[in-house]
């Protein structure tokens, strides 16, 4: 063993002496004239003693290089001046004084501290046999007897230390290292009795501070491959990383728990700087596998500004790829939760937030720049998968307790501006479609009698519920936004009606409004044709699609808010649904008035011959004794009526013919109520009136039970509100019935 003694006598400098072949941070700092002693280790016969010299400001003022085989060859020789040099000139600025003492003493304080070289080398030569022998290479790191038997007793023999033997091996072993548990495991074998308590470099050899300073610096990197690769890491493959890129899986690799405890034993676990190194080289990782997942969809967004997917085919394909980003980026962040709950790694690394926090900020990126480049026309089925797999990743964080980041997916945030404009869109093109309905539809009808625009329109209206269902059910608020397209487009729909059955509509406006008897009236009246009205069958087609929607078409629509809008806590004045509400108050409204036109104008009709005004025929039946020459009198009458409703049978669905019947028969009846309320006083005309009434009721009664027969419900064969006053009035000890309601 090689020992040296070193002492100086140079009161205003200090001095930092190495060995050649240690590393700067080596230096031992000594005042000249202590007396102070330091004992180096040289590396071999060719080392040299560097001494560093600083003036009292810490300047640099020159070095001396005391060379190992000058020393060796007179060893008694303790005390010699050394000249002192100033580099790049290598000028000579003085000289100091040392005293060494050379030692090859293979004992030193009780323990052994170095062997020497030649004993080194000759090991280092058997141990490179044996590994030949036993053919060492990445994946078959072990010694077996009788080698390994071997190199122990040669060891022994020589003298070589037990932590020499460990880390000669563990440098063979370093050299060929791979990311892999059987590996990282042989490492942590070797490395663990030379870094436990109670040996540190000082109580190495300088050999042993060498190659474990080398061996670290390999072990460093092997940590890195592991931590940086951590989700690639393949024990069956001959380099330990997967050799191609595959989905995560909830398993650690089995390399991850011998790299942690390398870590801990290589760094201070407690020390910031260990945490923040260790969660680096996780975020590395992250980086690495975001961007293999990226590099899918990198070219829908780095073909330029404008976009080029204008075939529908290309662009669902885009959309699908950002799907399944959307997916493999949550499965990502799934298996760094199922890793951190096996409990390998420190508590300090929190890989689920640590990892999401990158994860979520670089695909919201990636969304906006997609949607930007390739923006959405509407809830195709391609985009609402989009939709949902965005809004799915966003909730699965939440429900998982990953803490959300700014910058992070919301998926809301990303489609809202979409959104509003698919629903503007919508609306305009299904009210721009109202606008060409007059020329595309007109003459023509459906099997319910009906014209096809309204079923065309409801269709479509359908299908836009289909299409944002899978936003509304994620985003209720939009309930509002839909509710008023909607309804602007059912307007428009009654609109498009009244303007291409205007005509039709034109002969009731006189009915559509209250009369004023005055004198401009009463010259329409004369100058009114005599003319019997016929309903048109345009005016049926009209009637009966109004009725459709009422009934059939918008119920629907209704059912599916009601039930969205129960998901909905109801805020402010307006609550879903209002103004839909606003729309079937209008569309009642307005076929109520268009019925009771059509009633009028039949009722009219009886008037235009004396034989069928039923005012008249009952005046003329006063005094008269039989019955039947009173219904004799009301057969003209009854024969019009007769011809009326089977008319109004042909054209009209059943619904609407039941509700123009009763409405009509209701009509008659109050003709006799006006005739009877003006001679309550006046029983004479009491037999009149309850024949009339008597023949209105076996006409529409009877007329309904044979055009409608099973299709009948018993209140429809109720006497109206009219008539049941005129009975009120003709059996007095009769009580009156209760007011009813309107028939349509």
């Amino acid at each position: 063993m090689n020992v040296f003694y070193c002492g100086m006598h140079l009161e205003t400098y200090s001095c930092f002496l190495r060995m050649k072949s240690s590393v700067e941070e080596d230096a031992v700092p000594m005042q000249p004239g202590s007396g102070e002693t330091h004992i180096f280790f040289p590396d071999s016969a060719g080392d040299d003693l560097i001494v560093e010299i600083q003036d009292s400001k810490g300047k640099h003022y020159g070095h001396v290089l005391a060379q190992l085989a000058t020393i060796t060859e007179d060893s008694a020789e303790k005390v010699r001046w050394w000249p002192i040099f100033r580099e790049p000139v290598h000028e000579l600025v003085g000289k100091i004084q040392l005293y060494i003492n050379y030692s090859t003493s293979s004992e030193e304080n009780g323990y052994a501290k170095y062997g020497t070289v030649a004993e080194t080398v000759a090991y280092d030569l058997a141990l490179e046999v044996a590994m030949k022998m036993q053919r060492f290479q990445q994946r078959n790191l072990s010694l077996h007897d009788p080698w390994k038997w071997l190199l122990r007793e040669f060891a022994s023999y020589y003298g070589i230390s037990d932590i020499y033997t460990k880390l000669r091996y563990l440098s063979y072993v370093m050299d060929v290292a791979t990311p892999t548990a059987d590996c990282l495991t042989l490492v942590l074998d070797l490395l663990m009795p030379v870094l436990m308590k109670g040996h540190s470099r000082s109580t190495l050899s300088h050999q042993e501070n060498r190659i474990l300073g080398e061996t670290k610096n390999q072990i460093e990197q092997i940590l890195a491959m592991v931590f940086e690769n951590y989700k690639s890491l393949d024990e069956s493959s001959f380099s330990g990383l997967a050799d191609i890129f595959r989905p995560a899986t909830g398993i650690a690799a089995p390399a991850l728990e011998p790299a942690v405890k390398l870590y801990t034993l290589l760094h201070d676990i407690l020390s910031p700087e260990a945490q923040t190194n260790l969660s680096h080289y996780f975020q590395t990782a992250t980086k690495k596998r975001l961007r293999r997942h990226l590099t899918e969809t990198d070219e829908y967004v780095t073909s330029g500004a404008e976009s080029v997917l204008l075939d529908p085919v290309t662009m669902s394909t885009a959309y699908h790829k950002m799907t399944s980003l959307c997916m493999n980026i949550k499965n990502e962040i799934y298996t760094d939760i199922e890793i951190h709950n096996q409990h390998i790694l420190p508590s300090f690394v929190d890989l689920p937030n640590l990892s999401s926090s990158i994860y979520s900020t670089e695909l919201c990126n990636r969304l906006r720049a997609f949607l930007a480049a390739c923006p959405p026309t509407g809830p195709s089925i391609p985009v609402a998968e989009l939709v949902i797999a965005t809004a799915d990743f966003q909730g699965d964080l939440t429900s998982w307790k990953i803490c959300p980041v700014k910058g992070g997916v919301d998926a809301k945030e990303l489609f809202h501006l979409y959104i509003l404009v698919w629903i503007q869109d919508k609306r305009l093109s299904l009210l721009e479609t109202c606008k060409l309905d007059k020329i595309k539809w007109s003459g023509v009808r459906t099997q319910h009698s009906t014209t096809p625009f309204v079923d065309q329109m409801y269709n479509r209206l359908r299908e836009m519920l289909t299409d944002y269902e899978v936003i509304i059910c994620r985003w209720p608020e939009y309930i509002f936004v839909l509710e008023n397209a909607f309804a602007d487009v059912e307007n428009a729909i009654v609109e498009a009606l009244d303007k291409q059955y205007a005509d039709v509509l034109a002969p009731l406006k006189e009915n559509l409004v209250p009369k004023k008897f005055g004198l401009k009236y009463i010259q329409k009246l004369t100058k009114r044709s005599v003319s019997a009205y016929t309903v048109p069958d345009e005016l049926a087609i009209l009637l009966n699609s109004m009725k459709r929607m009422l009934d059939t078409l918008r119920p629907q629509i209704e059912t599916k808010f009601r039930s969205w809008a129960s998901c909905m806590p109801t805020s402010g004045n307006t609550a879903p649904g209002d103004r839909l509400s606003e729309v079937t108050v209008m569309l009642r409204t307005k076929f109520r008035n268009y019925l009771q036109a059509v009633v009028e104008k039949l009722a009219e009709n009886t008037k235009l011959q004396a034989a069928t005004k039923l005012k008249k025929v009952i005046q003329d039946s006063k005094g008269t004794v039989v019955e039947s020459d009173v219904r004799g009198r009301m057969q003209p009458l009854r024969e019009q009526l007769t011809a009326s409703i089977n008319h109004l049978h042909t054209i009209f669905e059943t619904q609407v013919f039941i509700a123009l019947c009763r409405g009509y028969w209701d009509r008659m009846g109050q003709d006799v109520l006006s005739f009877l309320e003006s001679r309550k006083e006046n029983r004479s005309w009491y037999r009149g009136c309850r024949i009339a009434a008597s023949v209105l009721d076996d006409t529409f009664a009877s007329q309904l039970q044979q055009l409608l027969g099973n299709a009948l419900q018993a209140k429809d064969l109720e006497p109206p509100q009219s008539i049941t006053e005129v009975r009120s009035i003709l059996c007095k000890d009769t009580p009156a019935h209760k007011k009813g309601g309107l028939y349509y």
